[in-house]
């Protein structure tokens, strides 16, 4: 498998306790066949929905200096960069300055990147972040996978239907990335209430030039808990199976979404049996199932079909 040659310089959060960032990234690509060097962006005990967190923030020029030590022995050669949630303007834009020099040294290296900001209408990260983000981040990704909300910031334009969707996508092509999936929008699924819909968009461009786009469409089934860490594993997952279907976008998001159902099932299945009749599970309880989840990560069953809209 060609992936065993490939490594990821992921840059991300890192909880000792559960998954979110680092935690819920590294273990898939591995599984996947990937090598993952991970820098955390901050440590803590656990994540922030729990009663009570500690632990330490990363500051800028703490990742040059870990950047600067994996430069000296001359082993800064990525073929991925995976980027999630930064609340600092000074690390993202140290984020920006390495992914230039990777990229200047692997002119192949492809950058994924969840813009983390916000959902359903606030913004969770420091106002200044969205132009850093706008300017600087997205030109350099080639994935991008940004919620509604965080489409809306990047682009200016709000959606209300599909057809508002792809325009937005559209930009965010014209921005950089090749590829963009909204992981999740408030648009109506024509499977009812209970799915969602995320949207996706790659451009393909030919030897001679010519360019194609593959636009696809799928309506997830959703649960009724909240989980963290989601994103995080979303973004992992679609940066492995874009590699093992390089352009074939909508094979790609129907095994990442796939593996997600499965993984989320498994955990509110166990949450559920944990908290007990009647009862909400806790956060400790909701912590997604990622190594009992390892078989459904390496052979996803296909639960979640992916339409292709037509492009105008």
């Amino acid at each position: 498998m060609a992936a065993m040659e490939c490594r990821v310089l992921s840059i991300q959060s890192h909880v000792v306790r559960g998954y979110v960032g680092n935690k819920s990234a590294t273990f898939p690509l591995q599984v996947l066949g990937f090598e993952v060097d991970s820098i955390n962006s901050v440590q803590f005990s656990n994540h922030t929905g729990y009663a009570h967190w500690k632990g330490q923030v990363l500051q800028a020029d703490e990742l040059n200096v870990l950047y600067e030590g994996i430069k000296l022995n001359k082993v800064n050669h990525y073929d991925y960069i995976l980027t999630g949630y930064s609340r600092d303007t000074s690390f993202l834009m140290t984020v920006v300055e390495i992914v230039q020099e990777l990229k200047k040294a692997n002119p192949s290296l492809v950058y994924v990147c969840d813009p983390v900001m916000g959902d359903h209408g606030a913004m969770y990260v420091p106002e200044e972040l969205l132009p850093v983000y706008r300017n600087k981040v997205v030109p350099l990704a080639d994935i991008l996978t940004p919620n509604q909300f965080e489409a809306e910031l990047l682009t200016g334009i709000k959606i209300h239907t599909i057809e508002d969707a792809l325009k937005a996508m559209e930009l965010l092509h014209k921005m950089g990335p090749k590829t963009v999936v909204l992981t999740s929008t408030d648009l109506p699924s024509n499977q009812g209430d209970l799915h969602l819909v995320a949207l996706g968009s790659q451009k393909i461009v030919k030897p001679d030039g010519t360019v194609s786009i593959q636009k696809i469409c799928m309506d997830i089934p959703k649960v009724d808990a909240v989980f963290v860490g989601t994103g995080d594993l979303f973004a992992a997952l679609l940066l492995a199976w874009t590699h093992h279907h390089p352009e074939d976008l909508k094979t790609a998001c129907e095994k990442t979404v796939s593996v997600m159902h499965h993984v989320i099932k498994r955990t509110i299945n166990y949450a559920n049996e944990k908290a007990g009749p009647g009862k909400r599970p806790s956060p400790a309880q909701l912590e997604l199932r990622m190594v009992q989840s390892k078989g459904d990560i390496e052979k996803p069953a296909i639960v979640v079909e992916a339409k292709t809209l037509k492009t105008s």
